[in-house]
């Protein structure tokens, strides 16, 4: 309801009269009325709205993290380091991916298995960082006679409305206007071409085959003039153009050629999707096809694609047939040890799971997909103090880290500790922007008569800051409006 006031928000404030076209000038006042500090505000509060409200938000670790090692991989050559980025999946076969105020991008699942090589994804992502780092949103807002806060988030709460559907964002009440929401959701051209540029700089630096930008665009466009009533909506929001296209080629062309080979993490990525999507038993078929006649891209990566596929349809023999395939050819992979651990615990075998995901995390200490599995391992074969001390030391590390947080309090909770459990729960509220579930939770610790007098110190000194973070942030909002 909240993303459906927003847009209608937005329609009114586009029929009002607007500035010169081209780029608007930012200047001293148009930065204090826009500061990044806003950008970011209203781009966690989409986030929070997306991972609570939206079905299609994809929470997988081992593919938003794998996003976001790219993503970070990129935006660490941006020159000026004062923008922080988080990439997030939407299981959406359309091929799509936007950024939102803030550094936040989300990509379409559909968009991802569509990339034929990695740089390819890689040319994407570099593009919306590019859109976010030049502030394109911020500086198409600009230019209505609107409120800042009001415009932007709701040209955010449109975006993520229109993600499939461009025209949606409208309302059905209000078809007659969709036009003109659909040209402010639009990048123009300017702005395209400077994405472009900014994005091919980001991907030599980083490592990437530069010209997989030029490939994959065209070939989105392509696809575009085929099924012109079906775009992608990839193309209906960053509108293509041959001129583009030949002014990514004319600079490509004065760049050394480098071929880049894609990343185990890639494939495999690719293969969960596209194992996830469709018919299981179609997908099945189609694999053990390809893998009997040899044709692949990546042996690793089908066996890893069929054994999900049989695991869709419950063949555990299946499954474990090709783990022992991915073995045989020592393929290493945290997502090759969380799938055996998975494996492990469909035959309730939890002690297996543990045994595998400790010798992981030993492995891949960085991969957070395998720390989150092990916390659940340990709760799983009934191990609250071994998951409630492997959460504890963890989130001391990662301070940030909501998904440990709540790990942390159901290992409490399974202890028996709701003062511990409702303080952990608490803070992954919190982190989530969550103030009100976060103050009741810390409510809720301080009733605790568990706890020494030092932790409830530090639990009523917390619920003191988010009562006064919440009391500002309702402040600021009637002063946006």
């Amino acid at each position: 309801m909240r993303l459906l006031l927003l847009s209608l928000t937005l329609l009114l404030a586009l029929t009002q009269p607007a500035q010169a076209d081209g780029l608007p000038d930012l200047g001293e006042a148009a930065q204090g009325d826009f500061s990044p500090a806003l950008e970011k505000k209203i781009g966690e509060a989409a986030l929070r709205d997306i991972r609570l409200h939206e079905p299609a938000y994809l929470d997988d670790p081992e593919v938003n993290g794998y996003l976001n090692r790219i993503g970070h991989n990129l935006a660490n050559q941006i020159e000026i380091k004062n923008q922080d980025f988080e990439f997030f999946a939407l299981r959406d076969s359309t091929l799509n991916a936007f950024a939102m105020p803030g550094g936040y991008i989300g990509v379409h699942t559909g968009l991802i298995t569509a990339a034929q090589s990695e740089s390819e994804l890689a040319s994407v992502l570099a593009h919306e960082i590019s859109h976010v780092t030049q502030r394109h949103l911020a500086r198409m807002v600009a230019q209505q006679n609107q409120g800042q806060w009001v415009a932007l988030a709701a040209l955010v709460a449109a975006i993520v409305a229109a993600r499939s559907n461009p025209d949606a964002a409208a309302g059905a009440a209000l078809a007659g206007q969709a036009s003109v929401i659909q040209n402010q959701l639009n990048y123009s051209r300017d702005f395209e071409r400077e994405a472009d540029r900014m994005g091919l700089q980001l991907m030599e630096k980083s490592g990437y085959d530069i010209r997989s930008m030029a490939v994959f665009f065209e070939r989105l466009q392509k696809f575009g003039r085929l099924y012109e009533n079906n775009a992608p909506s990839y193309l209906r929001t960053h509108p293509m153009t041959t001129e583009r296209i030949a002014d990514m080629a004319s600079r490509i062309q004065l760049r050394p050629y480098r071929q880049v080979p894609d990343s185990l993490a890639f494939t495999l990525v690719r293969a969960k999707l596209q194992a996830a999507d469709g018919v299981a038993e179609d997908m099945v078929t189609d694999l053990e096809t390809q893998l009997r006649e040899r044709k692949f891209k990546s042996e690793a990566a089908a066996r890893y694609g069929l054994a999900r596929a049989w695991l869709r349809v419950k063949n555990q023999k299946g499954a474990e047939t090709q783990l022992a395939e991915l073995r045989r050819l020592k393929v290493s992979s945290p997502m090759i040890e969380t799938l055996a651990a998975e494996l492990r615990t469909r035959i309730n075998d939890h002690t297996g799971a543990i045994r595998i995901l400790g010798d992981a995390y030993a492995r891949f200490p960085e991969d957070r997909a395998i720390a989150y599995a092990y916390v659940e391992a340990l709760l799983a074969g009934q191990q609250a103090d071994e998951a409630a001390k492997f959460a504890t030391d963890d989130v001391a590390g990662h301070t940030t880290d909501f998904h440990m947080r709540a790990l942390q309090a159901k290992a409490y909770a399974m202890q028996g500790k709701p003062f511990h459990q409702h303080w952990a729960q608490g803070e992954a509220y919190a982190l989530q922007g969550q103030l009100m579930p976060a103050i009741e939770q810390l409510q809720l610790a301080q009733k605790s008569p568990e706890g020494d007098f030092y932790e409830h110190s530090q639990v009523d000194a917390r619920l003191r800051a988010l009562k006064a973070q919440q009391m500002e942030e309702m402040k600021e909002e009637r002063q946006q409006r």
